[in-house]
């Protein structure tokens, strides 16, 4: 069978056209070479090139799991670009990102998704638990769900706070094991009745071809900046095998995700 790829469009930011305060790592709205406007993920921010792989992982396996994900780019970012923008924050940071970037494709007119006004079925709900379990997502709260309304779809957004093991970068196997804690916190939580059957439709879909396409797909420049001893390599194998151990362990988090939600209902 021939090996699952992603192809990754790589793109040159053109023009910034201003900062995006919501995020704490404060993005940008850009356009780039192919005309299209983006929220770029900049390197130079606080976690470095580990939130972009975390974005970049997060994402993917999010699209994989059937939900709509925002288009992925690798943007360049040369010593030219925003060197008109008069906030000696956003020039350092800029200055700090010169290389390659990541961009999502903009959503324009796109709403913060509500989870009180605006109502999704159990299972969507589930697999959506299920996802951010999977992923150690701990930011998809109610306070601030990264979820948008576009065209009268869900949308999924900000994936960087995924496998915050990564930080550490020590211990992988146990963190591989968790049964996510922070599950209790989930913005969806309440909603999701249908975990078991979530379970086994998202282990239909994300196999470990899809795991490896993408960690296999992560800019190598990404993993050589990301101030780990690890070769690129080695590191490229700690993802692969953290997302293939949680996988097959996926009862762990399920089970622990089903006893927090009957504390809430």
């Amino acid at each position: 069978m021939k090996p699952l790829t992603l192809d990754i469009r790589h793109e040159e930011m053109t023009l910034y056209m201003q900062p995006l305060r919501e995020g704490g790592s404060l993005p940008g709205l850009v356009e780039a070479s192919d005309g299209f406007r983006y929220v770029a993920k900049y390197r130079g921010a606080g976690h470095g090139t580990k939130a972009l792989i975390a974005e970049f992982i997060g994402s993917e396996i999010a699209r994989a799991a059937g939900f709509n994900v925002p288009e992925l780019v690798l943007l360049d970012l040369d010593a030219a670009f925003g060197i008109t923008e008069a906030d000696e924050e956003i020039q350092d940071l800029l200055r700090g990102s010169e290389g390659l970037n990541l961009g999502l494709h903009f959503l324009s007119g796109a709403l913060t998704w509500d989870v009180m006004a605006n109502r999704t079925d159990p299972l969507t709900a589930s697999r959506l638990v299920w996802l951010d379990a999977f992923l150690t997502n701990i930011d998809r709260t109610p306070r601030n769900t990264n979820m948008l309304l576009w065209n009268r779809e869900l949308w999924l957004i900000d994936h960087g706070a995924s496998l915050y093991f990564h930080h550490a970068w020590s211990d992988w196997h146990k963190a591989a094991l968790s049964p996510f804690p922070y599950v209790k916190d989930h913005a969806m939580l309440a909603g999701a009745s249908k975990l078991p059957e979530a379970d086994a439709m998202i282990r239909s879909l994300i196999t470990p071809g899809v795991i490896d396409a993408v960690v296999d797909a992560i800019p190598a420049d990404w993993l050589e900046a990301s101030g780990t001893d690890a070769t690129v390599r080695e590191q490229r194998e700690v993802y692969r095998s953290f997302l293939n151990t949680r996988l097959s362990n996926s009862q762990i988090f399920v089970s622990h995700a089903i006893e927090s939600r009957q504390k809430l209902v």
